[in-house]
């Protein structure tokens, strides 16, 4: 089965990791067709019938033994890329402006009330939708000068996740098909 992996907070900062370090890390664990998508810790590879949690908890590690960079992995199938393009709750935006159109990957579904909750008391122009366990969020003026990421992460929303512009999920969902 191929996968896809997003790193979280690669190339942001010091934390700097060039694709073929990536690249190597993943095809030194075994993997196959491995090939990354841009400079910000994506990875696409075939690795057999392993289990998303143990490809996630085994990238991690291999990626600090080999470059010393502690990174959350989330990993998604094509089936997975699939039913999240199927089901984005913003097509309009995604086919106007996708770069302001960014998917939040979560281990868990986000907590509904406490994202609706912060939808209610945030008076900014964004606007979030949870679907499954990732978070859809329209960022209509950018996510430069947006006060709903400060909000998020005051609010312990933006924990244990990793986002990806509309562009690059469908690059991944793309070299998923290759």
């Amino acid at each position: 089965m191929k996968w896809a992996a997003m790193l979280r907070g690669i190339n942001l900062g010091k934390r700097q990791l060039k694709s073929a370090e990536l690249k190597a890390v993943v095809e030194g664990m075994g993997f196959t067709q491995v090939k990354t998508i841009l400079a910000s810790g994506n990875v696409v590879f075939e690795a057999g019938d392993a289990a998303p949690e143990a490809l996630e908890r085994d990238l991690h590690a291999a990626l600090d033994k080999a470059t010393g960079l502690k990174s959350e992995v989330f990993v998604r199938n094509r089936a997975d890329l699939e039913k999240l393009v199927e089901a984005n709750p913003f097509p309009e935006e995604a086919g106007g402006r996708p770069s302001y159109l960014v998917v939040s990957f979560h281990r868990t579904p986000p907590d509904r009330a406490a994202i609706d909750r912060l939808a209610e008391s945030y008076d900014g122009p964004e606007r979030m939708v949870v679907v499954g366990r990732e978070l859809f969020t329209d960022f209509p003026e950018g996510q430069g000068r947006s006060n709903l990421i400060p909000a998020l992460q005051k609010a312990r929303l933006a924990q244990g996740n990793t986002g990806r512009n509309w562009n690059t999920v469908l690059k991944l969902l793309a070299a998923l098909g290759d």
